[in-house]
């Protein structure tokens, strides 16, 4: 059953040290500031290697703008649909593969001016001294590089690297690609400023731009590229439309070359009102062409009224003929421009109705005003019907979706439905009109028969020529009319905000933000290797990992040595390490007190594996008892791995073993050591069966015969956790030292004293914790009263009272590593 206490030394031993781990990784500083600087650097490399991009915007309105010539009177009416419709249709229209085509080819976009800089090539648009004028009826190089380098101010350096036998072409006016062959390699000609470029694979010429600075020496690079994927790359524009001001618009664009971005929303603007003003006017034109072709066919009618009319009046007094029929003339002649009036009008009534029913395009209707009409409703109705057809065909480059297409075909069917019908009601409705002016005009014709024939005749003729020439007249006004509205049209398109390079407009690269990731990464990768260190690490860092792992009391904290060899006592005295034994000294004192052992004492050091340095501590402890001018001897009982004699340059010809098994007596095993007080008797040669030799009766006689020779005897045994040597030799000492080294002996060892200890096979165990380094990273562990620390920790506090313990230099280190293995 397990107690209280049982369960509490469980928890304490399974609970996160956080202190601990916050101590830990503080120690790793230099990783930290290593990681940050690696990331920073990583940081800088990647912003210094990326071009900067800017985002520049434009505002425009869109506002219907009524013509300021336009009054109650004039009779033609031109709209290009509402201004939510219009907000809609320029919002497309921007976005459109047609639209963007003219826009390209307008400035030239297809080519670009380049220049290499230390970590990028960077786009030069509007900062070059030269332009190049294309021929776009020729072959252009795309998709190569062209290397321009200035000789003086009149000549330059053309070069192309032509990595295969053919070259990419391209033709700007028609977009048709093809190839060309070439000689593989470098070709370089020079050309003066203004030549036209003549060659196979380039037909351009270079010109200066005003006031272009020194650029003799300079290099540049030229690359003509893929129409289409330009045009596809700026249809990339961002349209935005206000949603507090719906006929508010803002357009755009981002790239690394604010220049580029500012001509580009600029230029894209104005063609949108080129091609806005254009069709607004579209109903103008229509009418124009119209009534022009009308008045070719009048003017020949007026031309063959006026023969007539001379032709009648050689040799007859036209005035006394023109007398006799004065009274009929004007009246007459009023009917016949009424029911020419009304033809017109049935005709046009006709032609519309053929021309919704047999046509598909309706762009190009005339005006009904031409004809005379008047209806509202009918002239709204066709100039419509011309916006939503001139719409219809702009969303074909633009547009992909089917059901816009639906949408716009339904009110095209809607509108021209409505055309049809209004067109059939006025024309039903003008019939009755149209046969009372006949009656009429009959009626007047019947007066006319009873004038003489030579009036009547003359009568004819003026007929047909004031017809003809009213008529005219009123086309003409009509034309003059049409061209007054499209010569004071005005788009409704306006700039509010056009694009402009003030010096802002910097979006990325984002540097800080890459800093910020930097600063983080850099943290956080050693963060992460410290956190698995911490929890990957099996093996014993402080005193806080041995209490929590066992209830065996620590007796005593022993740092590093930085001798070369392990006489560190002998050769140190007043070093904080030897300040350390004589604590672990005085413990023990106090443990042989505590059990009222007087006269010789015995003690055992062992340790769990091998390495941890039990043979370390064992010559140190004796070395401080032996300095006390206490009689002390070290026995070597590792027989299987012996050592101890190493460090006190002696022999191991003769040891233990030749006591124990009767070849030797005590005396021909001892050996003096070169300090006072100290005695060493090593393992000696390695028997097949030491633990028989260590379990024989000869090992007590042995003990006893020591403890009338000596004060102190130290035995140095092998790991208790490899061999049970220790365990046999546990019944003949007082006290037993476990040493455990810093970050060398594994946690789960710890287990192995603890069973030792709970099955009563080790007695009066105490734990050295040996190789301590006071660093963050090993965790606290300071501080126990165990009599260490005089010089750990406290700075000038430790003056005076130890000897520095400066650190071992590397060369040292090597150097007796390699005396130790050559020893071996």
């Amino acid at each position: 059953m397990l107690d209280i206490k049982d369960f509490a030394f469980f928890e304490k031993q399974n609970s996160f040290d956080f202190k601990a781990f916050l101590i830990k990784t503080a120690s790793y500083w230099k990783w930290f500031v290593l990681g940050l600087g690696i990331s920073l650097f990583v940081a800088y490399q990647v912003n210094i290697r990326k071009q900067k991009i800017y985002a520049l915007e434009t505002t425009l309105a869109v506002k219907e703008q009524e013509n300021p010539l336009f009054t109650n009177n004039t009779s033609l009416i031109f709209n290009w649909g509402g201004t939510s419709d219009q907000v809609q249709t320029i919002a497309t229209t921007l976005k459109s593969r047609s639209h963007n085509e003219l826009v390209v080819d307008k400035l030239s976009f297809y080519v670009d001016y380049l220049k290499e800089n230390k970590y990028f090539t960077e786009d030069v648009y509007g900062y070059t001294p030269f332009i190049i004028n294309l021929d776009k009826t020729k072959e252009q190089l795309f998709g190569m590089p062209i290397s321009i380098e200035f000789k003086s101010l009149s000549e330059y350096e053309l070069s192309v690297v032509f990595n295969s036998n053919s070259a990419p072409l391209i033709n700007y006016s028609t977009n048709i690609k093809s190839s060309q062959s070439v000689v593989s390699g470098t070709f370089v000609k020079r050309f003066k400023v203004g030549q036209p470029v003549r060659i196979p694979f380039l037909n351009f010429t270079l010109e200066i731009k005003d006031m272009p600075g020194n650029y003799v020496g300079e290099k540049y690079l030229v690359k003509m590229n893929s129409f289409d994927d330009v045009v596809t790359q700026y249809r990339n524009v961002k349209v935005n439309i206000d949603e507090k001001a719906g006929s508010i618009i803002k357009l755009s664009l981002q790239g690394t070359n604010k220049a580029r971005i500012v001509d580009y929303l600029n230029e894209t603007v104005r063609m949108l009102m080129k091609k806005q003003l254009e069709s607004k006017n579209l109903f103008a034109e229509n009418t124009i062409k119209y009534i022009d072709t009308t008045l070719t066919l009048m003017e020949q009618n007026l031309k063959d009224a006026n023969n007539d009319l001379k032709d009648f009046s050689k040799g007859r007094n036209v005035i006394e003929i023109e007398k006799r029929g004065e009274t009929y003339q004007n009246q007459i002649q009023e009917l016949d421009l009424s029911r020419d009036l009304i033809k017109r009008k049935i005709n046009y009534y006709n032609a519309l109705s053929n021309y919704l029913m047999n046509s598909k395009e309706y762009s190009k209707l005339p005006a009904p005003s031409v004809a005379g009409i008047d209806d509202p409703n009918l002239i709204n109705s066709v100039a419509k019907l011309i916006d939503l057809s001139v719409r219809r065909s702009e969303m074909a480059y633009a547009v992909k979706s089917e059901m816009m297409f639906n949408n716009i075909d339904n009110e095209i069917a809607a509108v021209k439905k409505s055309v049809l019908e209004n067109a059939a009601a006025a024309k039903s409705a003008i019939r009755t009109e149209y046969d009372q002016v006949n009656s009429k005009i009959s009626q007047s014709e019947g007066r006319i028969e009873r004038l003489p024939e030579e009036s009547q005749d003359y009568l004819r003729i003026t007929r047909k020529f004031n017809l003809s020439n009213s008529v005219i007249d009123a086309y003409l006004q009509k034309r003059n009319e049409a061209q007054i509205v499209k010569a004071a049209n005005l788009s409704d398109i306006h700039f509010i905000d056009p694009a402009k390079d003030i010096g802002g407009g910097l979006i990325g690269p984002r540097t800080g933000v890459n800093y910020v990731i930097a600063l983080f990464v850099g943290l956080l990768l050693p963060l992460l290797i410290v956190f698995l260190i911490f929890f990957i690490n099996n093996a014993i860092q402080n005193v806080e990992d041995i209490n929590a792992l066992t209830s065996v009391p620590l007796i005593g904290v022993v740092g590093l040595k930085q001798t070369s060899s392990n006489l560190a006592v002998f050769e140190k005295p007043k070093s904080a390490l030897s300040e350390s034994f004589r604590a672990i000294r005085s413990s023990l004192q106090f443990l042989y007190k505590k059990q009222q052992k007087d006269g010789t004492k015995t003690l055992m050091i062992t340790s769990s594996v091998s390495g941890e340095g039990k043979t370390f501590c064992s010559i140190n402890i004796a070395t401080v008892f032996a300095i006390s001018e206490k009689k002390t001897v070290i026995v070597g009982l590792d027989l299987r791995k012996p050592k101890i004699f190493e460090d006190f340059n002696l022999n191991n010809k003769v040891g233990i073993v030749n006591y124990l098994i009767g070849e030797k007596s005590l005396d021909e095993v001892v050996q003096k050591t070169k300090i006072p007080y100290l005695d060493v008797i090593s393992s000696g040669p390695i028997p097949p069966n030491p633990s028989e030799l260590i379990m024989g009766e000869s090992m007590r006689e042995f003990i006893k015969e020591l403890k009338n020779n000596y004060d102190y005897i130290i035995l140095d045994t092998p790991p208790v956790g490899l061999v049970t040597d220790a365990v046999e030799l546990s019944e003949f000492v007082d006290v037993t030292l476990f040493v455990m080294r810093q970050n060398y002996t594994k946690k789960d060892m710890v287990n192995l004293i603890n069973t030792r200890v709970q099955r009563d096979e080790l007695h009066n165990v105490s734990i050295v914790f040996n190789g301590f380094e006071n660093k963050a990273k090993y965790g606290t562990g300071y501080g126990y009263g165990y009599g260490y620390g005089y010089g750990y920790g406290y700075g000038n506090y430790s003056n005076g009272y130890h000897e520095e313990d400066a650190p071992m230099p590397l060369l040292q280190k090597i150097k007796n590593l390699f005396s130790k293995s050559k020893a071996k």
